[in-house]
């Protein structure tokens, strides 16, 4: 029978590329992961990664059966994890997102917020930081969800839901991922892609220029996609955070990732208002469901 250790095993690796990055990310040992997928791949018959000095590579078994394990895995955590439904709040919220809160965290919270509020009617934009400023400011807009070391505007509060870390992409065998450490240095000799979507060259430039180094850029874009398929195609390195991290780009070749010995600062992701907003029950209720979701050490929401 397959288990669900045996799936999150298997993913952790197939993300990680390998075994021992995989333990270290589940905090078990080595051997527990190489017992698990051995199980796995005894059970279904069939090879799911090919060995090698450089790690593990995903078989073309591997790749299917990895996109069936993500659906287990969050038709798992969507059961465990179904919010309470409250009737007895009720009201409409303006709320603007940035371009990567709405891309790669929001929509897995929407559906339960709809399923736990179902009389809160929200109405949801898409905005760059100095709209959603401006919106918040002049009560155009209820709460925003934003990267919150962006802000600039001393009227806006902020309260940090998480920060997501951000690490060096790199494609499959690059030199780099034979290092021990990997230095803003050693990634400075490279080239490197650069996005600029959400202030993302922004912020990168500032522990760019707290290390006292700049990147060997070779394209500035906008676009996480192109980033993701350029890395994994050998044109160039990335800095970028792991909310908008996949093992694999559109074309199917791997992307890896290291962590960087230099102060890299994480990406913050969290809610923002008036600093004189007065709160109606939908507002509160939306605060206080981020709030259980990331800030409650006993409950265990996924990011998404």
């Amino acid at each position: 029978m397959i288990t669900l250790r045996q799936i999150r095993y298997f993913v952790a690796t197939a993300e990680m590329g390998q075994i021992s990055q995989a333990a270290i990310q589940l905090n078990i040992s080595q051997s527990a992961v190489t017992a698990a997928i051995q199980e796995l791949e005894s059970l279904l018959g069939k090879p799911l990664f090919l060995r090698s000095v450089h790690g593990m590579t995903l078989t073309e078994n591997g790749s299917y059966f990895l996109n069936h394990a993500y659906s287990i895995l969050r038709s798992v955590d969507d059961a465990t994890n179904i919010p309470l439904t409250d009737n007895r709040i009720s009201g409409t919220l303006r709320i603007a997102a940035s371009y990567t809160v709405m891309g790669y965290f929001l929509p897995f919270h929407l559906q339960r917020l709809s399923y736990g509020f179902p009389h809160v009617n929200i109405n949801l934009y898409e905005r760059e930081r100095r709209d959603i400023e401006q919106g918040l400011i002049n009560r155009a807009l209820d709460l925003s969800l934003v990267l919150t070391a962006n802000l600039t505007h001393s009227e806006i509060i902020s309260e940090t839901l998480f920060n997501s870390e951000r690490r060096l992409w790199l494609p499959s065998r690059h030199p780099l991922c034979e290092k021990a450490e990997v230095s803003l240095e050693d990634v400075a000799k490279e080239p490197f892609i650069m996005l600029t979507v959400d202030e993302a060259d922004h912020s990168a430039m500032r522990y760019w220029d707290l290390n006292g180094l700049q990147p060997r850029e070779m394209l500035r874009t906008s676009s996480v996609e192109a980033v993701r398929s350029m890395v994994a195609n050998g044109l160039g390195v990335a800095i970028l955070s792991d909310l908008v991290y996949r093992p694999w780009s559109l074309e199917g070749r791997r992307i890896e990732t290291r962590s960087l010995k230099d102060t890299v600062h994480p990406m913050s992701v969290g809610l923002a208002w008036h600093r004189d907003a007065e709160f109606t029950p939908p507002m509160q209720a939306i605060r206080e469901y981020f709030r259980n979701a990331f800030l409650t050490p006993h409950l265990n929401f996924s990011r998404r």
